[in-house]
């Protein structure tokens, strides 16, 4: 087997249930059937981050949210991006365990695994983003298991102005 397949094969091992949960769950629980634990090895921007899975990094692009740009190589730094890349690392420093499940699509169009991301402690790590105004939530059909939690944290992010909504939003920068 491929150095490749035996990766991928290792992913569907850690982030069992390839299809949506059946339950939305609390945001603050790890998901059900994630048994394994892998450790970030980076942060790149406010929605991607490296993991270590056997042994071999992999990018992951964190499913249903956009966070601000920082790194696009077409694109200036967006309104609000460097203080969603900190909250990130700050939320994932390097070395930080975490659990992660794939929704039904596993790699975008880059390669990227897309996955929901859980810190040891329960935090939901792609809603507390949303939560605190640090990204937007993004649906791509058929990846979507969480978008209600998504969008219900991007109005409370909204309706108590945090991070962009309160900087990038309404007239400001």
């Amino acid at each position: 087997m491929s150095t490749a397949l035996g990766v991928i094969g290792t992913v569907a091992t850690i982030a069992a249930g390839c299809a949506a949960p059946a339950h939305r769950g609390d945001a603050r629980t790890t998901p059900g059937d994630a048994t394994s634990t892998v450790p970030v090895i980076d942060v790149i921007d406010g929605d991607t981050i490296i993991i270590d899975i056997s042994g071999t990094r992999e990018t992951v692009r964190l499913l249903g949210i956009d966070a601000p740009e920082t790194k696009h190589p077409r694109r200036p730094v967006e309104c609000h991006g460097p203080q969603s890349y900190e909250l990130l690392r700050s939320l994932l420093p390097t070395g930080t365990g975490v659990h992660v499940r794939r929704d039904v699509v596993a790699r975008d169009h880059f390669g990227r695994l897309l996955l929901y991301v859980w810190r040891i402690d329960g935090t939901f790590v792609n809603r507390e983003l949303v939560l605190r105004g640090a990204a937007r939530p993004l649906t791509i059909a058929p990846n979507g298991a969480h978008h209600d939690e998504f969008v219900a944290a991007a109005f409370d992010a909204h309706l108590h102005r945090r991070g962009w909504w309160a900087l990038c939003v309404d007239g400001h920068r």
